[in-house]
């Protein structure tokens, strides 16, 4: 059983597909036909709602995309959709801003922009073009209505709005609180489960008792097994409700990153500690992705293009496993095993990232190469962490995706670097190490003569950005 609210209205289900979408739960069973499906797989943005959480008393909104979200994931929280948002007779603020400056055109994108403006104007003081940018980057227009769509945002965000989301806060933070119970609750329908732990304790116990089931954090992967192979997954363990894992904490010698931590928290986390990690999760994907895609995930799917890993890698992270009461920490160089192979055993789960602080240079950048600027998917991504004292490289760690069947260390060019001058002469030899280290393949994305010289080009850039000679295009955004 779940519970949620629908804008207002508390809704208790009792039995329901745990494979279920967000999407297709409005559509089919409410028959909310405002949230559109565009793409099923999070790009296009055309399926956003808002998801309210009660936060130290106070609502949190958030866009997520509803064709990736698995119904579990409401539980405890209030779910606003575009048919929320009229006020009366009167449209919201958030729809008015688009009528006045004619930011809908064809329609079919408009539901998902206005409720990333609507999420946009509850987490902002002011206009912020950056802000708005970054709201609004995960939501595609067919039409090329960005600047009319940019001015609603203006409109929105430089004068207050006070809807009736501001008059029922109060109770609506005190009816979330309500729903909140320290039981490991379960969800199931149509002959599958969804447990849904709120504890390490809970989630190991059950993992041990179903070592075949899915494991759901943020589900922005998971879910495209669901909605673009059709597949029908029988038992889910849904993380979303296990608090422990998602804290970040700062040590005298580490930090500690929850598995189940998003990748927006782990962004703001970082941006101070780490820089160059921050920077780039910027890249990673969408904000809807951000705000439901976790480290762990990403980690844990053992995917050669993951963005996540190649820094962990450059920045000698290690895991915190565990099965049942029993923890393990092991290296990340050592967690992958093959192609989308883990060590991972049965009913073991990562708990935590570490990061030593000794290890983070303060030069560590990590650049994306793509063919698209924001919300794709990387054809090499290179991290570079490296200490140079009095011009001569001390300790290097340098991994790179895209280049091989997993995430990996790039060992023969850093020994070519390890304990040289740190010049152009070095450099080239490095890169040529490359060739040593990858033998990449080819694919839609990008052919292996293309791979091995943007890896190459990237050592390069590093090179001259350490020298300061990249004033211009040394920000990660412009690769």
């Amino acid at each position: 059983m779940i519970q949620f609210l629908l804008n207002n209205q508390l809704v208790t289900e009792k039995e329901l597909d745990p494979n279920l979408t967000v999407l297709t739960y409005l559509r089919s069973r409410l028959r909310r036909s405002g949230t559109k499906e565009g793409c099923a797989s999070g790009d296009c943005g055309a399926c956003s709602v808002t998801l309210g959480k009660a936060v130290k008393g106070k609502m949190q909104y958030e866009t997520v995309n509803s064709c990736l979200t698995l119904v579990s994931t409401l539980q405890g929280k209030q779910l606003i959709t575009v048919e929320d948002l009229k006020q009366g007779d009167r449209l919201h603020p958030a729809q008015q801003a688009m009528v006045d400056c004619h930011g809908s055109q064809c329609g079919f994108c408009t539901p998902g922009f206005v409720m990333s403006l609507f999420s946009l104007q509850k987490n902002s003081e002011g206009w912020d073009r950056h802000q708005a940018e970054t709201a609004l980057a995960g939501n595609l227009c067919r039409c090329t209505g960005y600047r009319p769509i940019m001015d609603a945002a203006v409109q929105l965000c430089s004068q207050p709005c006070r809807d009736q989301f501001m008059q029922t806060e109060a109770n609506v933070v005190q009816r979330l609180e309500g729903l909140n119970t320290p039981e490991m609750l379960e969800l199931k329908g149509e002959g599958r489960r969804c447990f849904l732990p709120k504890t390490p304790e809970q989630l190991a116990q059950i993992y041990l008792e179903y070592p075949d089931a899915s494991l759901v954090a943020g589900g922005t992967d998971l879910s495209l097994q669901i909605t673009q192979q059709y597949k029908k997954l029988p038992v889910l363990i849904a993380l979303e409700q296990v608090e422990a894992l998602k804290v970040c904490r700062e040590s005298e010698t580490h930090y500690e990153l929850g598995a189940g931590a998003s990748l927006h928290h782990i962004t703001d986390f970082l941006a101070e500690r780490i820089p160059g990690v921050s920077e780039m999760l910027q890249r990673f994907a969408s904000l809807q992705i951000r705000l439901q895609g976790t480290l762990g995930g990403n980690i844990a799917n053992a995917s050669p293009i993951g963005d996540a890993s190649p820094m962990l890698l450059a920045l000698n992270a290690s895991l915190i496993l565990q099965q049942g009461e029993k923890k393990r920490s092991v290296a990340l160089d050592t967690f992958f095993t093959g192609y989308r192979q883990t060590i991972l055993q049965q009913g073991e789960f990562i708990r935590a990232i570490t990061l030593p602080k000794v290890t983070v240079s303060p030069k560590f950048v990590a650049w994306k190469v793509s063919k698209r600027l924001d919300d794709d998917i990387s054809a090499v991504f290179g991290a570079f962490n490296l200490h140079v004292s009095k011009g001569v490289i001390g300790d290097v760690r340098i991994a790179f995706g895209g280049m091989a069947a997993t995430p990996k260390r790039a060992m023969a060019c850093e020994q070519a670097l390890t304990g040289q001058p740190f010049n152009a002469e070095t450099v080239a030899r490095a890169c040529a190490a490359l060739a040593q280290d990858f033998q990449p393949l080819s694919d839609f994305r990008a052919s292996a003569a293309y791979r091995l010289q943007v890896a190459q080009n990237l050592l390069r850039r590093y090179y001259h950005h350490c020298n300061g000679e990249l004033a211009i295009t040394e920000v990660s955004r412009y690769v």
